[in-house]
């Protein structure tokens, strides 16, 4: 959720800052603004312009305007505290128009902050945020840093800040607790420049070398030097990291949408998951990053995955996984509930957080539960340097590249393929044998391929999704573990269709969902040939009989099927473990042709957002 991007160095700072903006729209938002400082005639003011609606209304405001300065914040909102107004779009001034800020996050207690402010300042938004600006405000004696430092000691919430202030011509100020911020540094002609951003998409373009911020830090850049203290105002030493990620990964080559280029890469981004973490001859997995020994290992009893949303299905099929292969209980908890449910975790409980962001905020809170209840903790994101790879005591990256599109495709993928690595690295601890895990590792090398033959179906997809395009309602069902992938089926279709799609496992059908069909409701059914086959076929014959529509997911090969629908996507056979990294892909295609032709805004579906950095 929202967006921030600061530069200070020897460029003019407006391309930058909409350049920035523009690599920082997947996240989600819904107006946007720009602040620099400008220096004429030894006097410096802060020049600031914000509009509602994309970075393109904000460029167009900006075109017949003057805008000469090396040093400027900008950033995209997605409301929380106040509407959609110019007015409450960021950057937010004080009372004298001499401070700026960008910020991401939640002041939880902005009331108390206006109560102690008194009636000394006055407002014009309905932000949170600008009540921080009136409170660093009222500290400032001619130290930025010191006064944004005192400021922070009473707030409660959460923060990723950047603040200008025409005082300082040639400083910026930043400061994160619970919201990510990147800070990249390029020299030029013996020259630093910084980026201060929410990741690091919009740094690439000049820099992959990047600092993350931790937790109560705050970030000085002044007349070319960078310096981190903690709010105690304590220098802090910090290393300077390379992003892998290249420029290239995060544009759309070619592609119509960043989401349809995103589905094409899972053959490519699925070899880089599993490259190096597997030994074929032995029919083993090991994921280093585990961060275990083998009797640490041996000792778990309990396994619980968290997350939220996509991740949260993902995990779902990993549950599958570690109990067959490894005979160790698992289940899935949903990130938000995970603190509220009283967790029973001790020091034999295993817990991996997932998320492709590594920043989202319930999941960083259940993280942070589980660790204080002595739990094992470790993470599986795809951003590096992210909050949960920090935080956590070891874990692994999914290698997916940048993901921006909101609705989540290839991370999906690559997160499974994560668990299924994992799973059969504790299974041949345990109880699965070498021919097992040469079989299971053969069949994962054939994926990239297989997903090769979905995806030259996407024109055919395309034709099925004209067809059930104007439906308002659609229900998919699966088995066993095919029931997530249901799940997220009809996630994707909801997140970018804007169709209502539930999801349900077959044998619920005749438990009550069985009295929505009807000619005009499609039912979406995952009809594999694995061991529920014939349990699901008998799903589908029961729909059949109802006259509702049917698509259907099926195995190549399996000609019985035409006798179900006309509507079917056969998909290459492979292990039943791994069957949801390709009955996935067809659904994500499904979903995709389907909101396109709606004229949906595929990429930036309304409401969401694709870092969710607030509970």
């Amino acid at each position: 959720m929202c967006g921030i991007i600061g530069y200070i160095g020897k460029k003019q700072a407006l391309p930058v800052l909409i350049k920035g903006l523009r690599r920082l729209e997947y996240r989600g938002y819904d107006s946007a603004g720009v602040a620099i400082l400008e220096t004429d005639q030894n006097k410096t003011v802060i020049k600031r312009i914000r509009a509602v609606g994309r970075i393109d209304n904000l460029a167009d405001k900006i075109k017949d305007e003057k805008f000469v300065g090396h040093v400027g914040i900008a950033h995209t909102r997605w409301a929380t505290h106040g509407g959609v107004t110019e007015e409450n779009a960021h950057p937010h001034f004080g009372c004298d128009d001499r401070l700026a800020i960008v910020h991401n996050g939640i002041i939880e207690n902005y009331r108390e902050i206006k109560e102690m402010l008194g009636n000394s300042h006055t407002y014009k938004t309905e932000t949170d945020t600008e009540i921080l600006a009136h409170l660093i405000e009222s500290y400032y004696q001619g130290d930025l840093r010191l006064a944004i430092e005192k400021a922070l000691s009473f707030v409660r919430g959460t923060y990723a800040l950047v603040a200008i202030h025409s005082d300082h011509p040639d400083m910026v100020v930043a400061a994160r607790l619970g919201s990510p911020l990147v800070v990249g540094v390029n020299s030029v002609d013996d020259n630093d420049e910084y980026f201060v951003a929410s990741d690091a998409s919009p740094i690439l373009a000049y820099t992959k070398k990047v600092i993350f911020l931790d937790d109560n830090e705050v970030l000085e850049i002044s007349n070319g030097k960078m310096n981190t203290f903690n709010l105690k105002d304590e220098i802090v030493q910090k290393n300077i990291e390379e992003i892998e990620w290249d420029e290239s990964e995060a544009q759309k080559q070619g592609f119509p949408h960043f989401m349809l280029k995103e589905i094409f890469d899972q053959p490519r981004v699925f070899v880089d998951a599993i490259r190096g973490r597997y030994d074929l001859k032995n029919g083993i997995s090991f994921l280093g990053g585990l961060n275990m020994t083998e009797e640490e290992m041996h000792s778990i009893n309990k396994i619980i995955l968290i997350a939220c949303g996509t991740a949260s299905y993902a995990g779902m099929v990993g549950k599958y996984a570690f109990e067959r292969l490894a005979e160790i209980s698992t289940t899935v908890e949903v990130s938000s509930e995970f603190r509220y449910s009283d967790p029973i975790v001790d020091n034999k409980t295993l817990v991996f957080v997932l998320s492709q962001s590594g920043e989202t905020a319930d999941t960083l809170a259940a993280l942070r539960e589980a660790k204080r209840k002595g739990a094992f903790v470790r993470g599986i994101v795809n951003v590096i340097g992210s909050s949960i790879a920090r935080e956590t005591d070891g874990g692994t990256y999914i290698h997916a590249g940048p993901e921006l599109a909101v609705a989540s495709t290839k991370a999906y993928t690559n997160t499974v393929a994560v668990l299924l690595l994992y799973a059969l690295q504790f299974g041949r601890l345990k109880r699965t044998s070498l021919v097992t895990g040469e079989r299971m590792l053969k069949a994962m090398l054939e994926i990239p391929e297989k997903m090769s033959k979905i995806l030259a179906q996407s024109d055919k997809i395309k034709a099925i999704a004209l067809k059930y395009k104007d439906c308002k309602n659609m229900m998919f069902i699966g088995r066993g573990i095919n029931y997530p992938v249901a799940l997220e089926g009809a996630l994707k279709l909801k997140e970018i269709s804007y169709i209502h799609a539930d999801a349900f496992p077959g044998g619920e059908l005749k438990h009550g969902h069985i009295a929505l069909l009807s000619e005009d409701f499609p039912i979406f059914a995952i009809m594999t040939k694995d061991q529920l086959y014939d349990k699901m076929r008998s799903n589908v014959e029961e729909i059949k009989a109802r006259k509702a529509p049917i698509i259907l997911i099926a195995t190549e090969g399996d000609e019985s099927a035409k006798n179900l629908s006309e509507d079917i996507i056969f998909v290459p056979e492979t292990l039943e473990l791994l069957e949801p990294l390709l009955n996935s892909v067809a659904l994500q295609l499904f979903a995709y042709h389907t909101a396109v032709l709606l004229g949906r805004d595929v990429d930036r579906p309304r409401n969401l957002a694709k870092s969710v950095t607030v509970e």
